[in-house]
């Protein structure tokens, strides 16, 4: 678990090519204090297990749907990647709960640049577009964002904005992106157990009454307590 306040900017140093898998190695000494064997480290919002480390060094293995999922299909010996190990139990909580596991990749559509801040509007897909929310949270390559503009339901293309300040600009990769770059992206969880629990509450509302009755609720026959005290 984290909470998308980055803690270091790392970089890859290494990838090792498999068939259907990579293994990175990544430079993050700060990330890499107090950490062990077996710890999660979020590298771009990407949660990885680490399997080997060095001083300055970690070493992780990344799967075929990790890959699949996220822009780290496309990062290359020495791209910058944003850091944050594992949050601990009492710590603040900066910025939102996040899982470091990415739902999918939006493209970096137009940056403009403020007196102190720059918005980043980034696509959305439309499978998460019913997750993301004005004002809400979402971690973009790792960083816990607030939702600043959002498409219209009826637009013919989901996107959403968000307002970077200079520390965001200066502490993370955001502050590197222009048009056309791929960037992670992990919606609120909160969203994503409401959209299932009413996934599953307009099924049943579809269902006959007999397939959908709460089974606790039932009565079957013989089962009452009338039925079975005065038989």
């Amino acid at each position: 678990m984290f909470t998308g306040i980055i803690e270091e900017l790392g970089t890859i140093v290494a990838i090792d090519h498999g068939e259907d898998s990579a293994r990175f190695t990544v430079r993050g000494p700060l990330a890499l204090e107090g950490t062990r064997h077996g710890d999660s480290i979020a590298v771009s919002g990407v949660c990885l297990t680490v399997v080997e480390q060095t001083g300055e060094t970690f070493t992780a293995d990344v799967m075929a749907q990790t890959l699949a999922m996220s822009s780290l299909d496309g990062v290359t010996v020495g791209s910058p990647v944003n850091l944050e190990r594992a949050a601990r139990v009492g710590d603040r909580l900066g910025g939102h709960i996040v899982q470091g596991h990415v739902d999918g990749t939006g493209t970096v559509l137009a940056t403009v640049p403020g007196e102190a801040w720059r918005v980043v509007r980034v696509s959305l897909p439309a499978a998460l577009a019913p997750l993301v929310v004005d004002k809400g949270s979402i971690t973009v390559d790792g960083v816990s964002l607030t939702v600043s503009a959002i498409s219209a339901p009826d637009a013919p293309e989901a996107w959403f904005e968000v307002s970077l300040i200079p520390e965001t600009l200066a502490a993370t990769t955001l502050g590197e992106r222009v048009p056309g770059d791929r960037v992670n992206l992990e919606t609120d969880i909160l969203a994503r157990h409401v959209e299932r629990m009413l996934a599953f509450s307009r099924l049943e509302s579809a269902l006959p009454s007999s397939i959908g009755q709460d089974p606790q609720s039932a009565d079957p026959v013989g089962t009452t307590a009338t039925g079975r005290g005065n038989a």
